[in-house]
């Protein structure tokens, strides 16, 4: 499995993203160093989607394939490309509150703790449907890992397309979310120009 090792808040620094965007609560305290660059159009392109793959931690070659995908479904092909990584199931679990980061989401999932419909999903690119119900194992419920999780995310705002019971570790998806649900600062728009080249 390709992992992406690069160290967080310099990526962050270098995209111009808040480490908050990620769930991780450090500040770098370096500038980025431009000598008042112009960036091209091409550059500004690249760096969004390098932003949208960033954030939600998917690859090159997957986050072409949702990009494809969402070409061809109905609707505009942005909100389908941003519909399709906030449905993940990494994402959910992180977005529920159940890990700090994406990154541990991932882990989490990858770990065989999470349920879906009752069922054990390790796949953390699951694409979760509206009505589905996620939870944490029972026998992975008194852990302390949880406690501590929950401890540091319960003030944390879940949104409001998913019903969360956070002291049960168990959620479900009221509907899957539109483009306005979606708080992550990237402009889909400029990705789907940079790949319709």
């Amino acid at each position: 499995m390709a992992v992406n090792r690069v160290p967080v808040l310099k990526r962050c620094r270098s995209l111009g993203l808040e480490p908050t965007v990620l769930g991780i609560d450090k500040k770098s305290k370096r500038e980025l160093k431009r000598a008042n660059r112009k960036v091209s159009e091409y550059g500004l392109q690249l760096r969004e989607k390098q932003k949208a793959k960033f954030i939600y931690g998917v690859l090159e070659k997957p986050f072409r394939n949702y990009y494809k995908k969402a070409d061809r479904m109905k609707g505009m092909t942005g909100e389908n490309l941003m519909t399709m990584l906030e449905c993940r199931l990494d994402n959910v679990v992180f977005r529920m509150g159940m890990a700090r980061t994406r990154r541990e989401a991932r882990q989490v999932v990858g770990h065989k703790h999470v349920l879906v419909n009752g069922k054990l999903v390790n796949i953390p690119s699951y694409q979760v449907k509206a009505g589905d119900v996620i939870e944490i194992k029972e026998k992975c419920r008194g852990l302390q890992r949880y406690k501590d999780i929950v401890e540091v995310t319960g003030g944390r705002l879940v949104p409001e397309w998913i019903d969360m019971d956070l002291e049960n570790l168990k959620g479900s998806i009221k509907e899957l979310p539109t483009r306005e649900m979606i708080d992550v600062p990237v402009d889909e728009m400029l990705i789907v120009e940079l790949y319709s080249k």
